[in-house]
């Protein structure tokens, strides 16, 4: 723990909080004058100033089709910056009704006019956080930019990130105050103007672009100097006579003018017009969080419905449930296009991070559940519900959804091979898993007049569970053997116990054990079948989080930020322990034979 690498690390994360409070610092001293003006005013007089100066949709709809380049260098709309804004610092896709086009052009035109917009989304639950920043109202969901700096322009967050940055596990308080910093972040670099890289630098080797403020720092010279200082000034010169007027044509002609230097000097790294189109369509709708409720009400519904045909033979729940299935499908369908539409946005396959490996994995697991899905209705219930529940986790915090370019480790086609098979091994094992726990649930509420008619559901559930584990086995086996040879061609060997590489050793291990209890005596029943496929997904849960988030290794490239084991675990494995307890004794009276 005590390493150079670790030292190293933590003085790197010093300055940068020592760099940040001083970047913002300067920059508050010249404008707080205006921020203390405006402090104590009602926050609708701001907001009643932002609906006086908003352009209107369709002219900011057309700033946020101009492409930009973000600090890894990916070429992205406008849109896609103003999108994860609003929803990673506001919690929210609009303000007021100003959309994220709006809301950018207001910030890149007036910034200082948003330092007093209560915009910062603040965690419920965290009075300590309201109180650091003088916001007495412990309802409050919003602060001001303005918020968390002191008359002098001190970063009112300081004192508590120095030690919450350099503990090596935050606890939930820290954590807070992490989030809150990060969303300050964000709000800033978007206030100062420099993710609006909009320039392409002439003749430059690394296709680099820069944002107006940064333009002094750049060799430009001659006609194009002369340019790029003045044609965003004008052309927000011309949006606001144009708000005037009615008369949008001086502005769009600028717009043109500048996508047409972006086409000489950056074409070389500029998106097609269909991608552009197809990351705003993407953008817009955002298909992969509305799938988690729609998964879940068509899921949950269904799932009651068969358990009443269980007990109860009428015609109108047969309906129901085949007007499920029909909606289960379209809604994978609709699943599906978000995944080509983000592999084709993005140029490369979509399970390369965290958040793409999710949404993949869910994409998996209702694919095996509509594949088994002939033979018992009860799996594509279960798989809907299930592939909600990743979608879900898919969008909490600590998981990122940005579109970014691949680490250079990636760049390979193994990545389409082997991750698309090992990962896609998740989606049955997570039906096997889900399998397990409704034959449990089944077992648990039999009764000595239902006893006939559950365990041929419970057979019935339990020959699909093999049929999936076994899936998933070769699947995981072959990704293995595919993940060497990607190993061979980057790292030069093919095996070197790597942690990722030996908990997908281990998860092979413990599901062919799983497969073979049929052929140990005293091992052979429904119940401990049903058991052990729950429990043996612990092991596929900790290949895939465990190593990448908590463990060191080489491949932690695709990790993002570390977690901590949330709360829903711990209370995942009581509920299997007592179900696994309380299903026992009906299982033994019911289930024996």
């Amino acid at each position: 723990g005590k390493t150079r690498f670790k030292k190293l690390a933590k003085m790197l994360e010093d300055i940068r909080l020592k760099k940040a409070a001083l970047s913002l610092t300067i920059l508050l001293f010249g404008s707080f004058g205006f921020a203390q003006h405006q402090h104590n005013a009602p926050a609708f007089s701001v907001d009643s100033v932002l609906q006086a100066e908003a352009i209107d949709k369709v002219q900011a709809a057309k700033f946020g089709a101009l492409v930009i380049q973000d600090a890894g260098g990916r070429m992205k709309p406008a849109n896609t910056f103003a999108s994860e804004l609003l929803r990673k610092v506001s919690k929210s896709d609009t303000y007021k009704s100003l959309d994220a086009n709006q809301v950018l052009l207001s910030m890149t035109q007036n910034p200082l006019l948003w330092y007093q917009v209560p915009f910062i989304y603040l965690k419920r639950g965290n009075d300590s956080l309201r109180a650091t920043i003088g916001i007495e109202d412990k309802k409050a969901k919003h602060a001001t930019f303005a918020h968390f700096f002191d008359a002098r322009g001190n970063y009112k967050l300081a004192p508590m990130l120095e030690a919450a940055y350099k503990a090596a596990t935050p606890n939930q308080f820290q954590k807070d105050f992490i989030e809150t910093d990060r969303k300050v972040n964000l709000l800033f670099s978007a206030l100062e103007g420099k993710v609006m890289r909009i320039f392409p630098i002439p003749s430059d080797s690394n296709n680099k672009w820069v944002s107006l403020p940064e333009v002094p720092e750049t060799s430009f010279i001659g006609i194009d100097s002369l340019y790029v200082n003045n044609v965003l000034p004008l052309y927000f010169s011309s949006l606001r006579q144009g708000k005037t007027t009615k008369d949008y044509t001086q502005a769009n002609q600028l717009l043109e003018s500048l996508k047409g230097y972006q086409q000489k000097y950056g074409a070389d790294v500029m998106p097609s017009p269909k991608q552009i189109e197809a990351e705003l369509l993407y953008n817009k709708y955002d298909v992969f969080r509305r799938l988690f409720s729609w998964y879940m009400y068509a899921g949950t519904l269904m799932f009651f419905v068969l358990i009443a045909r269980m007990l109860y033979s009428k015609s109108v729940l047969r309906w129901v449930v085949n007007v499920c299935v029909v909606l289960i499908s379209l809604l994978f369908v609709l699943h599906t296009a978000g995944l080509i539409a983000r592999w084709y946005i993005s140029g490369h396959a979509p399970w390369s991070d965290a958040y793409e490996s999710m949404i993949y994995v869910a994409w998996a697991t209702m694919g095996m559940g509509l594949a088994f899905g002939r033979k018992s209705m009860l799996t594509i219930a279960a798989t809907a519900f299930v592939a909600s529940m990743i979608l879900m986790i898919a969008h909490w915090n600590w998981m990122d959804p940005e579109i970014a370019n691949l680490v250079p480790v990636l760049d390979s086609y193994w990545l389409m091979i082997h991750v698309a098979v090992i990962v896609g091994s998740y989606g049955p094992f997570a039906l096997g898993m889900i399998l397990g726990i409704i034959s449990l649930f089944l077992i648990l509420i039999t009764t000595k007049k239902t006893a006939s008619k559950m365990r041929l559901h419970v057979a019935e559930l339990t020959v699909v569970n093999e049929l999936a584990l076994t899936v998933g086995l070769v699947m995981l086996t072959i990704g293995n053997f595919l993940g060497g040879q990607w190993a061979n061609e980057s790292w030069g060997r093919y095996w070197g116990w790597d942690p990722k590489e030996t908990w997908a050793l281990i998860s092979i291990l413990v599901y062919a054990f799983v497969l073979h209890m049929r052929l140990v005596p005293g091992m052979r029943g429904k119940w401990i079948f049903s058991l052990t496929s729950v429990l043996a997904f612990g092991s596929i849960m900790m290949t895939y989080f465990g190593v990448n988030f908590y463990l060191t290794g080489l491949h932690s490239y695709a990790s993002g930020d570390k977690v901590i084991t949330p709360s829903f675990v711990y209370y995942s494995v009581a509920f299997v322990a007592l179900l696994g307890i309380a299903s026992y004794g009906k299982a033994k009276k019911y289930f024996s034979k």
